[in-house]
């Protein structure tokens, strides 16, 4: 097949690559030249991806992945478009399709007869059918499910594992009718290998949901249950805080039997997906009052963080206080709705003095995203732990001299390496 996959971002470029290796020919569009031009030179725009860089190598060498600024024109080359464009929402949670409209606006203009459309961004319920598919037909001419054919199938995967992760998890669809759900079916099989999973009732592989609103609400659903679980584990480390119990000792216990699955505590949920998709699904349901709790209950951990610190260390004006970590979770190079930006800001409110250290940014980068850069081995009165970088579990008094209270918002850190410094968690 020829294929285009719109948007080469962190879920896009690995399908490409993916696409490729089982010997497609692949078309990568999109409006970043810089990325572009990255991707036809065999350069990975982003670390941290397992195999890309092996893969696209190999892919670009064989001539089966070249990338473009020009979608329509790609478009119509290709028999399948998969489209990973992103979908931000603004600071009163309300969704900014602008992008995805201008992309499936291009896809429309160079779209064929017998063409499958699919949608992998997570978008709210209703979207492919109501909202892109009439764009489609509007650009092209052309009758959706008759002549050309529209689905949505949720990415499911991991930044950093996603090749793995298009093998270990069932690939979802939900066609705009039947004709649709089948030419997904067809091309899902022929471009992704599926592990077996003795887990599943059913087995592992194309999934059809029987429409493209069951399979918005599935990523939605899943994604929105983390944020909920996550803020039942807040509410309950808050709780076993004030009448001394280790919070952890108690969720082990819980989850040794199969009904219980209590997630960790931690200081900031980040990312693209678990702060933002919830409020994707309340745009859809805003009667959701578990939700919004959940959510509420999550968007305050830092400030609850600071709090906690505030009473180990008194109070913080002027004090020297040093965040471990920009990225929003250890391991990745993203700070896409980071929880150290609320922290600064919470900081900076009571007067302290904040830097920030991450192992995986530049001090250029960290000045380019606002922060103040902390030198290792620099003094510092008080640390926290915000994101759970593999290399902090290493790090003791001497990396950080001065410390009179370390507060661990990730759980990683062991008291022993901090003999003469109290380590605190949430």
């Amino acid at each position: 097949m020829k294929i285009t996959v719109v948007g080469l971002g962190k879920i896009g470029l690995p399908l490409a690559v993916q696409y490729a290796k089982k010997s497609h020919t692949v078309f990568g569009a999109d409006i970043n030249e810089h990325t572009v031009g990255l991707v036809n030179s065999a350069i990975e725009p982003f670390p941290g991806e397992h195999l890309l860089r092996e893969y696209l190598t190999e892919v670009s060498k064989a001539g089966l992945l070249t990338a473009t600024t020009d979608t329509s024109e790609a478009v119509t080359r290709s028999e399948v478009v998969v489209v990973a464009v992103p979908l931000f929402i603004d600071q009163d949670a309300i969704p900014d399709f602008r992008a995805i409209e201008s992309a499936t606006e291009a896809i429309g203009k160079g779209l064929n007869s017998g063409t499958l459309v699919s949608f992998e961004t997570t978008l709210p319920v209703g979207t492919t059918r109501d909202r892109l598919t009439p764009i489609l037909e509007k650009q092209s001419g052309l009758k959706a499910d008759e002549d050309f054919f529209v689905v949505f199938s949720p990415e499911r995967v991991f930044t950093g594992r996603v090749f793995a992760d298009l093998r270990k998890y069932p690939k979802l669809i939900g066609g705009i009718g039947e004709a649709s759900a089948t030419k997904a079916k067809e091309f899902y099989e022929a471009v992704l290998d599926f592990d077996p999973r003795n887990d599943l009732e059913r087995p592992n592989g194309v999934w059809d949901l029987g429409g493209a609103e069951a399979a918005e609400l599935a990523k939605l659903a899943e994604t929105t249950y983390r944020d909920v679980n996550i803020g039942l584990a807040n509410q309950f480390a808050k709780y076993a805080n004030k009448i001394g119990v280790d919070i952890y000792k108690v969720i082990e216990a819980c989850n040794s039997q199969p009904f219980s699955h209590i997630h960790q505590p931690g200081i900031a949920v980040g990312g693209h997906c678990i702060p933002v998709y919830p409020r994707l699904y309340l745009w859809n349901d805003p009667e959701a009052t578990i939700v919004h709790a959940a959510r509420e209950a999550n968007a305050s951990m830092p400030e609850h963080a600071v709090e906690l610190l505030e009473r180990e260390l008194g109070p913080l004006a002027e004090k020297k206080i040093v965040i471990l970590g920009a990225a929003y979770r250890g391991g990745v190079k993203e700070a896409a709705f980071s929880g150290v930006f609320p922290l600064v800001a919470a900081l900076e409110k009571r007067g302290a003095q904040v830097k920030v250290h991450d192992p995986l940014y530049s001090v250029k980068e960290l000045n380019l995203l606002g922060l103040k850069p902390f030198i290792q081995g620099g003094y510092a009165d008080a640390a926290i732990l915000q994101a759970d970088h593999r290399e902090y579990v290493t790090w003791s008094e001497q990396d950080l001299p001065g410390m009179k209270v370390l507060l661990d918002g990730r759980g990683i850190i062991d008291p022993i390496s901090w003999p003469s410094v109290p380590v605190r968690r949430i």
